[in-house]
């Protein structure tokens, strides 16, 4: 067989047979939908099993599925736009954005209504919020009494009715987990950059979305919530149970997903197909570019995916908490995206230079510009880190890469 843009086809197919082997045969999951792009074009792309097991609705090109964390690099290039524009700058306080904040204190015990809390040893900046250093959590955690509060007072939840601007007032009197830039904490930090998106560009961070990132991306199924002439192509989510047994975690016919939400998530709440993600990645390989439209500098970019840990170090050096099956050893975080910075420590295939993150119901996706390739993948299971499919994937890609 010849080669497809430096891939060997019998190769890309058998990344396909090991997904329809080990994951969608066996029932571990109903369907997976894979794409791989190299310099701009699509040159492999598999659809297996189903999108809904209840119903035996096939998985299609156009199924769309929950992307979770994935919003966030989305969330991320939106805010960038504001700091090109010059707007808002990394190292401006967050405080100068939301005056309430001025006085945020860091935990040292008690529980909500009663917290002991000490002084920032540094203000949180607009940089922490994008590197998740901002010393904010989430309130699926459960670490701490700061964890416990939001989960108390419905901080971030999507699906809740607790709007941004109502989540912003009832994050002002609890204690951050640590100083910003002490530590790295997935957290709600994307949220809040989603309001600082509404606040500083006067535009609802959802209609800043729509009008400057995916309606001129053509990325036409992306949402946050399902239209009613879209609902039968929305995937079913699959979890599992306290016996470990599948089921059915989201039914696509009673979703959430269904009505616009009172919380817009900037960190998690957005819905799409596998080609409208594609799109917005080989914008971000093309160094900012898209069908002649600049969304973003190539020096933008360049910057947003270097690593922006403090002293260059790694996520393992410093987090507290980690939401992926991906062992962290040689990754850092750039600004909405982890960074591969040590190819022996990861002990994957790939290049330095990656960028990456994934959702919580195992969506994912990276990007490598030394090799010009962006690869998306979309299932529906929640936790992401059940199986190690993530790290399969890299490994089968880059093995059936020749040139």
């Amino acid at each position: 067989m010849s080669r497809s843009h430096g891939f060997s086809p019998s190769r890309l197919m058998r990344i396909d047979r090991f997904l329809k082997e080990r994951y969608v045969d066996c029932g571990k999951l109903a369907g997976t939908q894979l794409l791989i792009a190299r310099r701009g074009k699509v040159v492999h792309e598999s659809v297996l099993g189903l999108a809904d097991r209840e119903r035996g609705t096939a998985l299609a090109s156009d199924t769309i599925f929950r992307i979770y964390s994935m919003t966030k690099p989305i969330t991320s290039v939106a805010f960038m736009m504001l700091v090109e524009e010059g707007l808002v700058a990394l190292d401006d306080p967050v405080h100068r954005y939301i005056p309430a904040w001025s006085d945020l204190g860091v935990f040292v015990s008690g529980t909500l209504g009663a917290f002991q809390m000490r002084r920032c040893s540094t203000p949180m900046r607009i940089v922490d919020l994008l590197r998740h250093t901002s010393g904010l959590t989430y309130d699926i955690q459960a670490r701490t009494n700061v964890d416990a509060a939001y989960r108390k007072l419905n901080i971030a939840t999507i699906g809740s009715d607790v709007s941004l601007q109502e989540m912003i007032d009832r994050l002002a009197p609890l204690p951050l987990e640590f100083s910003p830039g002490d530590a790295w904490n997935y957290s709600i930090s994307t949220d809040v950059l989603g309001h600082l998106v509404g606040t500083i560009s006067g535009v609802p961070f959802e209609d800043f979305l729509q009008t400057r990132i995916l309606a001129p991306l053509g990325m036409t199924d992306t949402a946050f919530y399902v239209a009613e002439d879209k609902r039968a192509r929305l995937a079913a989510c699959y979890g599992v149970n306290e016996t470990d047994k599948i089921v059915l975690q989201d039914d696509p016919r009673t979703s959430r997903f269904l009505s616009p939400p009172a919380f817009v998530s900037g960190g998690g709440g957005l819905l799409g197909t596998a080609a409208d993600y594609m799109k917005f990645c080989n914008m971000l390989l093309a160094g900012g570019i898209a069908d002649g439209h600049r969304f973003l500098s190539p020096k933008t970019i360049a910057l947003m995916t270097l690593n922006h840990l403090p002293g260059g170090r790694e996520l393992t050096d410093m987090s507290r908490s980690l939401f992926s099956e991906a062992i962290y050893s040689g990754v850092g975080f750039g600004l909405g995206f982890a960074v591969t910075l040590d190819l022996a420590k990861t002990m994957i295939a790939g290049s330095v230079g990656e960028y990456f993150w994934g959702g919580m119901a195992s969506t994912a996706f990276w990007i490598d510009p030394r090799e010009d390739i962006a690869v998306v993948f979309m299932t529906q299971f929640v936790p992401s880190n059940y199986y190690p499919i993530r790290r399969q994937l890299r490994t089968l890609v880059y093995a059936a890469l020749e040139e």
